[in-house]
């Protein structure tokens, strides 16, 4: 049994353990209330539950990342949460179609981008509603660090080899920050340059199964992030120690050490740097490059609420949910997104959301994250699928492999995975 297989066990066992506490709970309590599975932790959590103060009797469970497989243990036990909150719309598809969730239907001051709303359908019918969104094409930086930050992906290129050429002299930081240890930052990488150079429809022939993993546009996106990885002193201690650095690390290595200039991530990049930022300066963001002024990539990722099979007041927490009003207490409180467009963008507290809201708005294409849309075990999670495919690939590249040949096994690797999940070619 390998690494992941082994830490997939330990968790299904004690998704096991917590579902039977979970049911004994209820059953000593009569009528239990509206139950709801969650992946949020801290602030997150916290936020949700004063969200959901609004409607009667509703307990909110906290499951860690792998909601999947508690979620299964219960489906297995019989004593399934009526909602769960889900952050990819791959396993919602997977879901709907065991049967396992009912249809569900918006409240009436619901309006979702165009680009998310069909992502929760199965043969027409709707499975689950957006409830939080994420903006996912943005650096982060000090402006006394970097006082003109690119605005096309060859300027950005240009600014990292002349940072990077410095930081080598030792005389400044390095000028990206980046946790590889995390294999969604990479993909978060991967699919922003896709999301740039592919032809329409290109990205989301990808995503539905229908294009080739070892194409052109696949093998572009992979050219150009090798070109920047490649980059001799890049990151803080190199490659090596960035494919040892978590996400929030690699946030507080700008925001609190000022070892790196950059770091690029979504929005709740904020909640971290609100932490651990040194100083009074704040950081300010500037879009993900493209390959011109005017191409701006926006990826964005969401939560979405379902209500499983049987439930009514799950159902009807599900609508409740997606009302524009609903998220008023988390609106007050800041760091959170709306994927309801009806929310008005003066609702929000800080300028940066209302900026984003904005964007939200204004662009015409948006991408929803590749990743969490690819099918089983084609999907990311630790040492799995393209997660540690394009981990492997950041350690060629910043390993010295030529690019071409990194690039031909990382295609090779993202086609064998694709056929392997019943996906693409």
């Amino acid at each position: 049994m390998t690494a992941a297989g082994r830490l997939r066990r330990r968790t299904l066992l004690r998704s096991a353990v917590a579902t039977t506490v979970a049911g004994a709970a209820g059953c000593a309590r009569g009528p239990r209330p509206v139950q709801v599975a969650v992946v949020w932790s801290g602030a997150e959590l916290t936020r949700f539950r004063e969200v959901v103060a609004g409607f009667p009797d509703v307990r909110v469970i906290g499951v860690g990342n792998d909601i999947d497989a508690f979620l299964t243990a219960r489906m297995l036990a019989g004593t399934s949460p009526d909602v769960a909150i889900l952050p990819r719309p791959g396993l919602i598809v997977e879901y709907a179609r065991r049967g396992w969730l009912d249809r569900v239907a918006p409240a009436s001051s619901y309006l979702a981008p165009a680009g998310m709303a069909d992502l929760l359908t199965v043969d027409g019918h709707r499975y689950g509603l957006w409830i939080k969104a994420a903006h996912k094409s943005l650096f982060w930086h000090f402006p006394s660090m970097l006082a003109e930050p690119p605005r096309t992906w060859d300027a950005l290129v240009e600014t990292t080899r002349r940072l990077g050429a410095r930081h080598r002299a030792g005389e400044g930081p390095a000028p990206l920050a980046v946790g590889a240890a995390d294999g969604w930052v990479l993909t978060d990488w991967f699919e922003n340059v896709l999301a740039d150079i592919a032809r329409p429809g290109g990205y989301e022939a990808l995503a539905r199964g229908e294009a080739d993993w070892q194409g052109p546009p696949v093998r572009d996106a992979l050219d150009r992030l090798a070109e920047l990885w490649s980059i001799d002193g890049a990151f803080p201690g190199g490659g090596q120690r960035a494919l040892l650095t978590q996400f929030e690390e690699s946030v507080i290595q700008v925001a609190h050490h000022r070892s790196a200039v950059m770091v690029f991530e979504a929005d709740f990049v904020d909640g971290v740097a609100a932490r651990f930022r040194r100083g009074t300066e704040p950081l300010v963001t500037f879009r993900f490059p493209g390959s011109r002024v005017a191409d701006q990539p926006l990826v964005v990722g969401g939560d979405a609420a379902v209500a499983f099979t049987g439930s009514a007041a799950g159902v009807e927490l599900v609508r409740w949910l997606s009302d524009a009003a609903a998220f008023r207490p988390w609106l007050e409180a800041g760091g959170y997104l709306s994927p309801n467009l009806v929310v008005p963008v003066n609702n929000y507290r800080d300028p940066l959301r209302r900026r984003l809201a904005a964007e939200f708005r204004a662009v015409e294409a948006l991408r929803y994250d590749l990743s969490d849309r690819l099918p089983g075990t084609f999907t990311g999670t630790d040492g799995v699928g393209i997660w540690r495919i394009m981990q492997d690939f950041f350690m060629d590249v910043t390993d010295g492999v030529a690019a071409r040949e990194a690039v031909r096994r990382a295609t090779g690797q993202l086609a064998e995975a694709a056929r392997a999940a019943g996906s693409g070619r």
